[in-house]
């Protein structure tokens, strides 16, 4: 009968072979998600993707007067002779034009949430109306260009930028006091709408309204001198991203409202250029919500697949320390088993959470595989009594486990609390074990303590009690003759 020592480096390395079912669990976890993602984007694609909003911008054209030297040809009357001579001939030609951001820019955008489906995945997607009002200094303009240059100012325009035309819905509309100005495409191969407002010196405010539809992602950009921005929704789980957090939020069960106000000197943009830093506001400056959700089971799965070596491991450690009274020791086949049966319990989470929703598919699982592995040490191991706490054990692992996957903040502190007891109560119950000792008769010990009515075995050579002798008979005495 192999030592308690010996079985505990058989178990040890019986748990570090099941890191590789738990390894190729996580992979087939991974490939779910994996698959989950892919659809997450094709619906978003097609319902609109993700958006960001860029703008407006206003654009004004500059043309300016450039002297071109020519060359001609001049012909001697005399000789007949060509000669080659340059002259300078003023041209006018386009240059670069003035890119004007708002001064004072005020966005709000109200979304409606839906919940999509394509197969087993359920993606979330809005709709969404965005309503803008920006003003524009003007007499920033002239400083720009130089003295052989002039502003075109009836051909100015007023552009957007949007991340995927196809996205854009139902209102769409801009205007300037009691104008109208109609909306276009952009033709320049970005996504985006322009307006051609024709002299934009009577004007002083813009409003722009826009439908567009949109999933994963909604975002903007503070191009205001003073940007103030509010995003409202009936989406319950919102995850702000990108350069700037919100002033101010607030998340109900029935959606949340968050509010940016930004200035410009928070953002790398001049408010007046010659250049356009749209492509650079978008990548340094954007800011936004994601349409999170929450802890979806294929995170939650993957992390049951990482901390599932370590629930291994506690199931292995209570049977190795409760079977001392049986007969024989658990075979390492059997630990194999046991360990398989806890490595399908994710498969099992993933393909019910699937069907059902994560809690149900959890209790069922948990319970499957808490009832499979108590009747195998029952009837297989022959635990006996000792089979209560490994089903105690395995409903207390699970329970655990659930609380570790609902709160991804405090999965760390309750696994490494977990191993921490579970560590310190081996240590305690092999506290009188004697490491070095020969192999017991396990019907003899229970955790390495004497069972009542059984002294300690000795170390030292066992001294043989001499047997009993056998009782002697009387000596017989003599014959006494008779009187007559």
């Amino acid at each position: 009968m192999r030592s308690l020592g010996t079985r505990f480096l058989i178990v040890g390395l019986l748990v570090v072979l099941m890191f590789i079912p738990t390894f190729f669990v996580s992979l087939v976890v991974e490939e779910r998600d994996e698959l989950a993602r892919e659809t997450l984007f094709s619906v978003s694609r097609e319902w609109g993707g993700a958006q960001l909003l860029s703008g407006p911008v206003l654009i004004i054209p500059v043309q300016g007067t450039f002297q071109v030297t020519e060359t001609y040809m001049v012909t001697d009357p005399d000789t007949g002779e060509e000669t080659e001579q340059t002259r300078q001939v003023p041209r006018i030609r386009r240059t670069e034009p003035i890119y004007l951001l708002p001064e004072e820019f005020t966005l709000d955008i109200v979304t409606e949430t839906e919940i999509r489906s394509r197969g087993l995945f359920d993606v979330p997607v809005f709709q969404a109306l965005a309503a803008m009002e920006m003003t524009y200094d003007l007499d920033s303009a002239p400083a720009q260009i130089q003295s052989n240059e002039e502003i075109l100012w009836d051909e100015a325009s007023l552009r957007l930028t949007v991340s995927d035309n196809r996205a854009l819905r139902g209102d769409a509309e801009l205007t300037t006091g009691t104008q109208t100005v109609p909306l276009e495409p952009r033709d320049d191969g970005i996504a985006g709408i322009v307006a051609a407002l024709g002299d934009p010196r009577g004007n002083e405010v813009y409003s722009l309204t826009l439908g567009f539809n949109g999933a994963d992602t909604l975002s903007a950009t503070p191009m205001g001198r003073q940007s103030t921005v509010t995003f409202s929704s009936d989406w319950p789980h919102p995850s702000f991203t990108g350069a700037f957090l919100p002033n101010t939020r607030e998340i109900t069960d029935s959606g949340f409202t968050a509010s940016w106000t930004i200035p410009h000197l928070a953002r790398p943009l001049p408010q007046v250029s010659r250049q356009d830093h749209d492509m650079a506001a978008r990548a340094q400056s954007a800011f936004g919500v994601q349409y999170f959700q929450p802890n979806d089971f294929y995170q939650k799965a993957y992390r049951a697949a990482r901390y599932g070596i370590l629930f291994v491991a506690l199931t292995f450690l209570t049977v190795l320390l409760i079977e001392g009274g049986t007969k024989r020791p658990t075979h390492p086949v059997q630990y194999i088993l046991i360990g398989l049966a806890q490595s399908t319990f994710v498969l099992l989470m993933v393909s019910y959470a699937e069907q059902i929703g994560f809690g149900a598919a959890y209790l069922l699982s948990a319970g499957a595989t808490t009832a499979l592995l108590t009747l195998f040490g029952a009837i297989a191991l022959k635990l006996g009594l000792r089979t209560l706490i490994l089903g105690l054990m395995l409903a207390i692992t699970y329970a655990v486990l659930y609380l570790i996957l609902q709160s991804a903040d405090y999965a760390l502190l309750a696994g490494s609390t977990l191993a921490f007891l579970a560590l310190a109560l081996t240590m305690y119950m092999t506290r009188n074990e004697d490491w070095y000792a020969p192999p017991r008769d396990p019907s003899k010990t229970i955790f390495g303590t004497p069972r009542h009515g059984h002294s300690q075995t000795s170390t030292g050579p066992r001294q043989k009690t001499p047997a009993p002798e056998a009782p002697q008979a009387p000596p017989e005495l003599p014959e006494t003759p008779r009187s007559s």
